[in-house]
């Protein structure tokens, strides 16, 4: 078997070499890494990324630091090169899924080009994964070895990536199940899902009606929660009733007349009750309320 030589630079590290290692690791499970500046020992690589001087994806050339960069995204963010590596490899490394590949390229990958490349805007503020694989650097207090640390940031940069691939592929099953709740709700003020699923987004995305998601708890009880105006927003479509804030089993009982009534929550965003039918019920009395 031909063991393939990848080399980026030594010293410092960052996200955007560590993660393309840890993203080359899924595809190539056995390589020779080189962490060097040395040209003679970079040109005789098989993969070169984040040092050279070259882009060349067909040459295995992966660098983003000659004059011009490596190109952008449509969105303006300049690739890296993680960005680089995931071009190439990114669709294989998710097994032929399109779909996964641009998630993880929209919510990880990017990201970190983003950053390593100093395009800061639309990006949140405070500690960032960036940052985190930073700090696996050795202080100058520390008699830590760079290649060392690197292997240790790799590790977890792998781990990293293993489960925002996991999640970014729930997040595409799950847009495909509740885009079909809301396609069979009865009333489309209100829509039940089978198995709690992620939902705001396609909701946001593809109702303007929808008002109140029923769904089973993981303990076998039933929620009834309220769609916010958008994502992240702590505005409701529709709150739920006010005479039920903050209330409990006996009390909300009395409240709504329903027998295994169970809680609502003082944001009037999430009640519970035991049975599917309450849930139901609850969500009927909620849309009533004026």
């Amino acid at each position: 078997m031909n063991i393939k030589t990848i080399a980026t630079h030594n010293g410092n590290f960052h996200a955007d070499d560590v993660f393309s290692i840890a993203a080359l690791k899924q595809i190539f499970p056995s390589f020779k890494l080189i962490r060097t500046r040395d040209l003679e020992l970079i040109g005789k690589a098989d993969i070169v990324l984040d040092v050279g001087g070259e882009y060349d994806p067909d040459a295995g050339r992966f660098d983003h630091h000659q004059r011009g960069g490596a190109g952008e995204r449509e969105n303006g963010i300049p690739y890296s090169s993680f960005g680089l590596i995931w071009k190439k490899y990114g669709v294989e490394i998710c097994k032929g899924n399109q779909d996964l590949a641009n998630a993880v390229d929209a919510g990880l990958v990017s990201t970190i080009d983003a950053i390593d490349c100093g395009h800061v805007e639309g990006v949140s503020k405070g500690i960032s994964l960036s940052q985190t694989i930073s700090m696996f650097n050795p202080t100058w207090q520390e008699e830590s070895y760079f290649d060392d640390c690197f292997d240790e940031a790799v590790d977890f940069a792998a781990r990293v990536l293993s489960r925002f691939m996991a999640s970014a592929d729930g997040g595409i099953s799950a847009k495909v199940i509740v885009a079909k709740a809301i396609e069979n709700a009865l009333d489309p003020r209100v829509i039940v899902l089978e198995k709690y699923t992620p939902w705001k987004r396609t909701v946001h995305a593809l109702s303007s009606e929808a008002l109140y998601m029923v769904f089973p708890s993981q303990t076998g009880q039933w929620r009834i929660q309220t769609v916010p105006v958008e994502p992240g927003s702590f505005e409701d479509r529709k709150s739920l009733p006010k005479a039920w804030a903050g209330l409990s089993d006996k009390a909300l009982v009395e409240v709504t007349g329903i027998d295994d009534a169970m809680f609502c929550h003082n944001g009037l965003f999430i009640a519970g009750a035991e049975s599917f039918a309450s849930a139901m019920k609850m969500a009927t009395m909620a849309l009533q309320e004026e």
